[in-house]
Formats: C-alpha cells, sequence, structure tokens
C-alpha cells in the first residue's frame, strides 16, 4: 500500500543539508550576514567604538527616520512604483510642525496629529494621479519633490525654526523611564527587550508549526534553533548594551511597533498578499478581482503618513527645524530597500530585508564617519553598494 503522506512533507526530508538550505534561501539570509559582516569589521577597524553603548544609542537615533520611510517605501516598491518625494515631504512636515508649535503655540500632541493627517493627504494626492490617472509615479513624485521642497523653503521663510518644548524633544530624544535600577543598568530597558527576543522567538516557532501542518518546506531543525537562539543572543546582548548606558529611546519603541505591524501585515494579512500580487502582475491582478487602483492609492496614502512620521522625528533629533531638512532621505531610504532584498521589478521583499537595509546603510555612514573618510568617498562607496545590490537582484532574476 502506497503512503497518503504527500512528498513535500518536511519531516520525510531529514537527510537535507543546511549547505543545501541556505544556498536556495540565500535571497533572505544574505543581507542579514552581509550585516553581521560588516558590523564585525567596522568594529575592529574602529577598535571597538562602534558597539560601544554611547555609539550604539546614536546609531538608533540616526537610522530611525530612515527606517520609518523604509516600511512605506517597501509597500510601494513592492507594488511596482517608486517615490522619490519621501524626503522633501518630510522636511516639510517638520517645517509645518515648528511653525505651528512655535509660532502659533499649537499643543504639541495636537500638532503631531495634524501633521501625520497632513502627511495622509500629501500621499493620497499623489498616489491620485498615480493610480487613477495613470501617471508614471516617477514622474508625481519628482513633482512632489520640487513642489515640497519649495513648499517648506516658503513655510519656514527661509530659515530655521526653533526650539521646540521638551515633550515635542522627547518623540526622539526621550529615554524610557527606568522603574528599577541596579547601577548604572537600566533594568526595565533590559526587561523589555528580553520579553521582546522572546516574543519573536515564540512567532518564529508557532509559524513554522503553521508551516509544518500545511506541508510546506520549513527550515531543518538544527538550523530553526540555532537561528532563533542567535537571535534570542543577539537581541538581548543589543538591549544590554543601550540598558548600559540611557536605556531604550522611545523612537526605538515606536520602530519596533511599525516593524511589527507591517511584518503582520505584509506576511499574514490579504492586503498584504495584494500588494505583492500587484507588483507581480498588475493585469492577472486586477483579473482575480483586486482592485488594483485603491491599493496603489493606499500605498502612497501609507508612504505619506510614515513620510510625515519620519520628518516629526528628525526634527524632534534636532531640535529646530531647517529649509534643508530631509535633503537627501529618498536616497537612503530607496537604497534600504533595494540593499534589503526588493525587486526593482515589483512583487518581491520583505520587511525585515528592508530593516535590514536602513541598518546597513547606517552602520556604513557611522563606520565610516568614525574611521575620518570624508563624505565624499562614503557617497561613492554607497553608490557602489547600491548597485552591486541591484546587480546581484537583476542577475537572480534572470537566472
Amino acid at each position: 500500500m502506497s503512503s497518503s503522506l504527500p512528498l513535500t512533507d518536511p519531516g520525510l526530508q531529514p537527510s537535507r543539508s543546511w549547505k543545501n538550505y541556505l544556498k536556495n534561501n540565500m535571497r533572505d539570509y544574505g543581507m542579514l550576514l552581509s550585516l553581521f559582516a560588516i558590523m564585525i569589521f567596522f568594529q575592529i577597524v574602529t577598535d571597538g567604538t562602534l558597539l560601544k553603548p554611547l555609539n550604539l544609542t546614536n546609531l538608533v537615533l540616526q537610522n530611525s527616520y530612515i527606517v520609518i520611510m523604509a516600511l512605506g517605501m517597501l509597500l510601494v516598491i513592492v507594488a511596482g512604483h517608486i517615490d522619490l518625494s519621501v524626503g522633501s515631504v518630510a522636511g516639510f512636515i517638520g517645517g509645518l510642525a515648528a511653525v505651528m508649535i512655535v509660532e502659533w503655540s499649537v499643543p504639541p500632541a495636537l500638532a503631531v496629529l495634524l501633521c501625520l493627517v497632513a502627511g495622509g493627504l500629501i500621499g493620497a494626492a499623489q498616489g491620485s494621479f498615480v493610480a487613477y490617472f495613470k501617471i508614471p509615479s516617477f514622474i508625481v513624485t519628482l513633482a512632489g519633490m520640487l513642489v515640497f521642497k519649495g513648499l517648506a523653503l516658503a513655510l519656514l521663510h527661509g530659515q530655521s525654526v526653533g526650539p521646540f518644548p521638551p515633550t515635542f524633544q522627547a518623540l526622539s530624544s526621550g529615554f524610557i523611564p527606568d522603574i528599577l535600577q541596579v547601577g548604572t543598568l537600566k533594568v526595565t530597558s533590559l526587561a523589555i527587550g528580553i520579553l521582546a527576543a522572546l516574543a519573536m522567538v515564540y512567532v518564529s516557532f508557532t509559524s513554522r508549526l503553521r508551516q509544518q501542518q500545511h506541508h510546506v518546506e520549513t527550515d531543518p531543525a538544527g538550523f530553526f534553533i540555532l537561528k532563533n537562539a542567535l537571535l534570542f543572543a543577539v537581541i538581548v546582548y543589543f538591549t544590554y548594551l543601550l540598558a548600559s548606558y540611557r536605556g531604550m529611546p522611545n523612537v526605538f519603541i515606536i520602530m519596533f511597533v511599525l516593524i511589527a505591524i507591517y511584518a503582520f501585515v505584509t506576511s499574514r494579512m490579504t492586503v498584504g498578499r495584494r500588494i505583492y500580487a500587484l507588483g507581480g502582475n498588475e493585469k492577472a491582478a486586477r483579473l482575480s478581482g483586486i482592485r488594483t487602483e485603491r491599493l496603489t492609492f493606499l500605498t502612497f496614502v501609507n508612504m505619506g503618513v510614515l513620510a510625515a512620521l519620519a520628518g516629526l522625528v528628525f526634527a524632534a533629533r534636532l531640535n529646530t527645524a531647517t529649509p534643508k531638512a530631509g535633503l537627501g532621505f529618498e536616497l537612503d531610504v530607496i537604497a534600504a530597500c533595494f540593499i534589503g532584498g526588493a525587486s526593482a521589478y515589483g512583487g518581491v521583499g520583505t520587511v525585515m530585508g528592508a530593516v535590514i537595509g536602513a541598518f546597513i546603510m547606517g552602520v556604513m555612514n557611522n563606520g565610516m564617519s568614525i574611521l575620518g573618510i570624508g563624505i565624499d568617498y562614503q557617497q561613492v562607496i554607497k553608490g557602489l553598494v547600491l548597485l552591486a545590490a541591484v546587480f546581484v537582484d537583476v542577475y537572480n532574476k534572470r537566472k
């Protein structure tokens, strides 16, 4: 009698080697390994400065707004579009917040809410042109980049506006208050990090069980255990370093919550799957009943809100709004997504990949600055890294 078990049951493949698994899934793990390699390299050449608690805290604060915008940009790129206006929108919203809070005395909480709404409206305006009028997103957002650069200059009258009240500054420069402190160690921050690490391991374990129940190929058991043990250790160690300085920054909590939400939406919710279907083949997605115009519109609205949030975080960190705020942000955000594995053709990319790409850019910027490498050569190196990442994507696509 023949067995009724499916041939794809992972339990029937105990001899599958880690080497073959990693080879087949190099797209998923390659960037993570690259991040570790880059961190180790700069940790060595900077004589241990990279992972010092003070520098690590600054690294988080310096890259928070890039990570936030990368989450929105990922969905735009996966849907098969691009948004060149995010840096200008972030700068404009930061200026709008400064005018409302500093000059008009609007309460910070209300100003933040109004700024997020303004970001959503900006995204809706650009998304309407792309989704319903079929104007290429490159042209629409290039126009938006010029428009909002000009509006930021006009709004601020070419001058910096600040400082902000402490309640607004806490959005970026504040830290979680510590209930229990042992010496210089912020125990509350460490406890939050340990709980977050346990939660991620639990989610990974339940996801593996669900995949096995549906006879989907999963990681080899040994590799799965090692991967999660390393993940737990890295998160706890990272949190310990932060806790040994001033604790966990408020913006880090914002980033973590957003990453968790967008990872859930893209992997577990129908709207996330539809965005991937839209980017993979828009015509097929439309024929299958997906409202592609509405989905494209919503990805730009989402991008506008996240660009606004990033602009608020950046302004709070600088404690002032300047006409040149946001200059070049769009390049770092787009580069983070492509370096993290998003495809220039659409339909491919992950939230964690975009986050890893953002931190690769951040670690490179930070490490090269510590080494005293000039901004000119930093731009050259980042450009070559981006070109290499896209080349690998195109090469894999052709294979």
